[in-house]
């Protein structure tokens, strides 16, 4: 990183700030402050914590990449969390992922080129005897179908676009 300038954000300058003198052993809280002011880790950040904390970038990604509470890519207006649980793959939550997937043309962990839908995948939601179960923005869909998922998406497409400034 040695003669590169890195231009990040006041919000992540200040959580280098709150850590200052940390070493390796704060990655995680640091990456975890980071995503939870900004959303998601960028490169831009994760470029910037690699020179402040004298870690290789590649080594940051590694660890970012290990646990799956780190995302790469600003959540969707429409954050949608899909739970894959026993209860809820046992009553077809993935021909609802897969309906999804094919609707959104995302995989997981991904968000819409027009930014109105993230994806991901949950292990359990804790809503067994509701499933298969879906979240979008904090709000449960119980019983949820490859059809329902579908009427739920262009159900909030036509409510985005009645709310989008006029062109």
């Amino acid at each position: 990183m040695k003669g590169k300038t890195v231009i990040v954000s006041e919000e992540i300058t200040e959580i280098i700030k709150n850590h200052q003198g940390a070493g390796r052993d704060a990655l995680i809280p640091i990456m975890q402050a980071i995503q939870e002011s900004t959303g998601y880790l960028s490169r831009e950040s994760i470029n910037y914590l690699s020179s402040v904390l004298q870690i290789p970038s590649s080594k940051i990604y590694g660890v970012a990449t290990f646990y799956n509470q780190f995302r790469f890519q600003p959540l969707g207006k429409y954050h949608i969390q899909i739970c894959r649980g026993t209860a809820c793959h046992v009553k077809g939550s993935a021909a609802v992922l897969e309906t999804l997937k094919k609707e959104l043309r995302i995989d997981s962990q991904q968000t819409t080129r027009d930014g109105l839908f993230s994806l991901e995948i949950v292990a359990c939601m804790g809503a067994c005897g509701l499933a298969p179960v879906m979240c979008i923005n904090g709000e449960f869909y119980s019983g949820i179908s490859p059809k329902k998922a579908r009427d739920l998406l262009n159900t909030l497409r036509r409510k985005a676009e009645e709310h989008a400034p006029a062109k």
